[in-house]
């Protein structure tokens, strides 16, 4: 029996299928937190604060996109006033490695911010990664926000695209780990239409 395509809430048992997905999403981020060139030993990492509450990688945070083939699509963000209380669980412990580690701020206060979204690379080019982000703005709506906002390196200009057609427009700029991003919101009014 095939189970249709759903976006729901994800729950700590997600955390061997979201993992992986965040290291997508992550790249080179990931690295820095594992301390390794191999972006994969930070899943361990991952899927600690995924099965965990209170911090920005949680489940509590997190949409995810499952079919027949189980998981394969996530997203995570949250309120970008509570970032500082959300990642100081995850600099608690990458600073056992890494005391100078630092990291300035990819969101502030007055948007739900995506932190990541993610697809299973077999599963992409279907239109999940839009679904997904969609799904969020409408969360984000429904909780009261008018603003979404979110960071996207400005060497990945397809992702700028994707968020642009999705109604996303470059409010500034971030230096974020050694990356520059392009900081983009999404306004949302009633008469948004994310249904392009």
């Amino acid at each position: 029996m095939e189970l249709n395509p759903k976006i729901r809430a994800a729950v700590p048992e997600d955390a061997h299928a979201v993992a992986p997905l965040l290291i997508l999403a992550m790249g080179h981020i990931a690295g820095i937190f594992a301390r390794s060139e191999n972006h994969s030993d930070a899943i361990p990492f991952f899927r600690h604060f995924f099965e965990t509450n209170q911090n920005q990688y949680s489940y509590e945070n997190t949409l995810v996109f499952e079919d027949e083939n189980g998981v394969i699509g996530s997203i995570t963000g949250y309120d970008g006033a509570l970032l500082h209380q959300l990642r100081k669980p995850v600099l608690d412990l990458i600073r056992e490695t890494q005391p100078d580690f630092n990291p300035s701020d990819e969101t502030e206060p007055g948007e739900y911010y995506i932190d990541c979204v993610n697809v299973h690379p077999a599963h992409q080019g279907k239109g999940i990664g839009k679904k997904l982000i969609k799904a969020f703005c409408e969360k984000a709506a429904s909780l009261g926000y008018q603003k979404v906002g979110l960071i996207v390196d400005q060497v990945n200009p397809a992702a700028k695209r994707l968020y642009e057609n999705l109604g996303f427009k470059i409010v500034g700029e971030k230096d974020f780990l050694g990356h520059q991003y392009h900081h983009m919101v999404l306004e949302q009014t009633t008469s948004n239409n994310l249904e392009q």
